[in-house]
Parts: structure tokens; sequence; C-alpha cells
């Protein structure tokens, strides 16, 4: 990986020895060595033994289609902020239908492109609607 600094690379090196070029966004930083990080360890983490848990791969932000659902870990209260009730239930069917919602709305709220509306399930449609989402997008 080439990375620019400043102003970028020298045109005759662009030119005559760069394959691909990529970028992470549209934005400016001040190198592109925290550019390349990003990159390297996007790719790392597609490679077996880097996680700790291989099934984290296919369960978190953009591998659905939609952001992930908010996280929440120990204690169940911490500065007199509490994990929802429905976390600690025990009620997997209903942690699943929570965790979906939440997916859906946060989403909507961040990043609304990522989002077809039109094809929504008609199950989304009732988690949203449960959740006081605006009738356009809950399908009212």
């Amino acid at each position: 990986m080439i990375c620019g600094r400043y102003e970028g690379v020298d045109e005759r090196v662009g030119r005559n020895y760069v394959t691909r070029q990529l970028s992470i966004g549209d934005y400016v930083i001040t190198g592109g060595e925290i550019a390349a990080m990003v990159i390297v360890d996007s790719v790392a983490r597609l490679q077996k033994g880097v996680l700790g848990n291989e099934v984290s791969i296919h369960d978190e932000s953009h591998s659905g289609g939609l952001l992930e659902y908010a996280q929440y870990t120990r204690p169940s209260e911490f500065m007199g902020l509490k994990v929802p009730e429905v976390l600690l239930s025990g009620d997997h069917k209903k942690i699943e239908e929570f965790r979906r919602a939440d997916a859906l709305v946060r989403t909507l709220k961040v990043s609304p492109d990522m989002v077809d509306t039109d094809k929504l399930s008609e199950d989304d449609r009732k988690l949203l609607e449960k959740m006081n989402y605006p009738a356009q997008v809950a399908g009212k």
C-alpha cells in the first residue's frame, strides 16, 4: 500500500505503479497511514483465527443490511442507567424481536439510505409500529 501524505502521492508513482485505488470515505485526514490501518484491520478480521469467535463476523453492523442493535454488558444497572428488561428476561424470542426492532430503528435514524422501506417485511413493519415509528415507514 502506498499512503499519501499532505498533498497525496506523486502523479508519476500513481500513474505507473498503482494498480488499484481505494477510499475509506469522503473526508480528509492528515495521511494515508490511518486509512491503510483501516483497510488492513477490515481485511484481517475476515481471516480465520483473527477474531475470538468465528460467528462474530456474521452478526454485526452491516452484515445483515442494517446497523447492529445496541450492546449492553454487566452490570445490569450503571449509574442509574438500566439494561432494558426484555434483555434480562431469558425469553429468546422477545430478545431477538427487541434486537431486530432496535437495529431497524437505529438504521432508519442514522443511515436511512441503507433501508429500502418498500421492501420491509410485514414482521418488520409490525415491530416498527409497536415502537411508534413514523406511519409512512411502518406501513400505515
